[in-house]
């Protein structure tokens, strides 16, 4: 786990390129905080920053292979690449070290070129330089856990792990993204391949680009795509049987990748489902009571998951070490935390994420946590919400829709976490909006119309939210409701929203943080699956819980979901976070949004808090 960055400038490099890369690459010393690497070749500038993982004398970075052919800056891991060196070692390839996963990349790149990308298992964004081929190849994994942002100006491609080391380049863009920003205010997060910079792109997860270094010519193209395909089959009782089993033996499988490491490894534990799933099969490959499990907990009991964790840790048998802490003194630390994230990101859970990651590294320099199991097996509260949403559209016609949504606004407010109120308001504001649209009208901070006067002009809603739209159409003519709403949280907001929250809060710890359901074999067994094993009668991560039947027991199966919460909602109440009001069209509507939630007449949470981050990331990232 480490971070990268590199530039090429075609036709020829300034006298300050080595000065440039250095400043780009040591912006990341907290993703690498073990040791630094540069490569200065010309026109060609790599530089790494390491988090030692794997082959901790062996796999400095930039890493070439003994000719000078090939030079890669590698970040992430690759949890098959014993099998690809035994594969490699077949086809006649020498290695130099003892079992770098880096060295995996460079030899499997040139036996396999692109095509090496598909055999690989784990999470990574890299940058290999062809002297031969005289092209630099960027590549970033399928779900982008690892972010990858690039820009071009001029003759110059530029990459970086981070904006904030991109912007130590002289040439890069620094005019923020009004299409960016509105996309945040609908979504909460900025969907790739859109940056908060107008002219940065993430590259995005699945896909890869080529830079021939002649002529600058640039290309990008996707590589893999996660589309579900169901399996057609009848579900049987035995059928269930036989996929809850094979379930779980390829989670077990998972996990044990996951555990591969010179460093010691730990697991995060909330005592929820997929937490508790990935600590009691990790338990069993680190037998002796070896396994650490680590959690956070909050003196406010609305907010507090520890008790649940204590369970679990108990019932598994490891080692828990736990951190209680006060929320008033968590949210004091908020300002050192927004100044360093490197995006705006509309998630407050960033905040204990964030404390929780930096309590584990205290202990060990890997943990496993359980994200996309929500995403892959239908966890989250929209799955209940679609069959009330096909009566609703069936019984209520749209006129009605206003009035309905007045009604509602007048329930009392509350502020505590998942309120009940909260979720009535949501949904009912969902509906009022095609299905294509209604999963991030409900989960976002703002409505198109918010948006327009935000903004001072008119986006259509089909240009705001493009990305729902593509996922929702994905599954073809006919598909389920419960298909198209997978689509939506696997590949866009597990990408761009839970993936990137976990990146930063873990690296900005240099904290190296892996996801047992992203295994490639597990999703591809879970894109097989029928929506009906899924979400069945009512029940959200049926068949997961039917597989786990064995591991866990129904106090952990069957608890109510309760999430990683913070209570910005009360402190931007009582004015304990006090969001800056812009100037510009957007002024206004912070100011009313504001008024209205300190009164208690409406619940503006999102927006305030997506408001703040975004006022915070302003004023951090600018001054470099």
């Amino acid at each position: 786990m480490c971070g990268i960055a590199g530039f090429i400038t075609s036709g020829g490099a300034g006298d300050d390129g080595p000065e440039v890369l250095r400043r780009m690459t040591r912006a990341l010393a907290h993703r690498g905080p073990d040791a630094e690497g540069y490569l200065d070749d010309g026109n060609v500038h790599l530089g790494h920053r390491r988090l030692s993982i794997v082959d901790l004398s062996g796999g400095a970075q930039p890493m070439s292979t003994a000719d000078g052919c090939l030079t890669i800056v590698f970040n992430g891991e690759i949890y098959n690449h014993r099998e690809l060196r035994d594969r490699l070692e077949s086809l006649g390839h020498a290695f130099q070290t003892d079992h770098s996963d880096t060295e995996v990349l460079l030899n499997g790149y040139r036996e396999w070129g692109e095509g090496l990308l598909e055999r690989l298992n784990g999470m990574f964004a890299f940058a290999i330089h062809d002297r031969a081929a005289g092209t630099l190849f960027l590549a970033r994994d399928r779900f982008g856990k690892k972010p990858l942002y690039w820009f071009r100006h001029g003759g110059t491609l530029a990459f970086a792990s981070e904006l904030k080391a991109l912007l130590h380049h002289p040439s890069a863009p620094r005019n923020e993204s009004t299409a960016a920003l509105k996309k945040y205010f609908a979504y909460g997060f900025i969907p790739a391949p859109l940056s908060a910079i107008e002219g940065v792109f993430k590259l995005p997860g699945g896909w890869c680009g080529t830079l021939r270094v002649s002529d600058g010519q640039w290309s990008v193209r996707r590589w893999w795509e996660f589309r579900l395909e169901p399996s057609q089959e009848q579900v049987t009782p035995a059928r269930i049987s036989s996929w809850g089993e094979e379930l779980l033996a390829i989670l077990d499988r998972a996990v044990k990748r996951r555990l591969m490491a010179d460093v010691p490894v730990g697991v995060f534990l909330s005592g929820g489902i997929d937490s508790s799933a990935i600590a009691a099969l990790a338990a069993r490959h680190l037998p002796g009571g070896r396994l650490r499990a680590f959690s956070v907990g909050f003196t406010d009991p609305t907010f507090d998951e520890l008790p649940f964790a204590r369970e679990a840790a108990a019932l598994i048998g490891c080692s828990h070490d736990c951190e209680i802490l006060d929320l008033s003194r968590a949210r004091d630390l908020l300002p050192g935390l927004l100044a360093r994230l490197d995006e705006p990101n509309g998630d407050a859970s960033i905040l204990p994420t964030w404390l929780l990651c930096g309590f584990t590294r205290r202990h060990v320099t890997v943990a496993l946590g359980g994200d996309g199991g929500d995403e892959l097996f239908a966890g989250y509260d929209p799955f209940k919400a679609l069959g009330k949403a096909a009566l609703y559209d069936s019984l209520v016609p749209k006129g009605l829709h206003p009035a309905i949504r007045l009604l509602a606004s007048r329930l009392p407010v509350s502020h505590a976490n998942i309120s009940l109120d909260f979720k009535i308001k949501r949904t009912l504001r969902g509906l009022s909006h095609p299905p294509s649209r209604r999963l991030p009208v409900w989960m976002g901070p703002l409505e198109p119309r918010e948006i327009d006067r935000c903004f001072g002009d008119r986006t259509p809603p089909e240009e705001l939210y493009s990305e729902a739209i593509e996922a929702w159409d994905a599954c073809g003519e006919g598909a389920d409701p419960v298909d198209r709403t997978l689509q939506f949280f696997t590949r866009l907001y597990l990408q761009d929203q839970i993936l990137a929250k976990v990146d930063r809060a873990s690296m900005l710890h240099g904290l190296e943080a892996r996801s047992p359901f992203l295994d490639l074999e597990l999703v591809d067994f879970a894109r097989k699956l029928p929506h009906e094993v899924k979400f069945r009668h009512g029940t959200t991560k049926w068949i997961l819980k039917k597989a786990l039947e064995p591991l866990l027991p129904a106090t952990i199966l069957h608890r109510r979901k309760k999430g990683f919460g913070t209570p910005v909602g009360s402190w931007l109440r009582d004015g304990a976070i006090a969001p800056a009001v812009p100037s510009g069209s957007a002024g206004p509507v912070v100011a009313e949004a504001l008024a209205a939630h300190r009164s208690g007449k409406a619940d503006e949470r999102l927006f305030l808090w997506s408001q703040h981050v975004l006022e915070a990331w302003r004023g951090a990232l600018f001054p470099i």
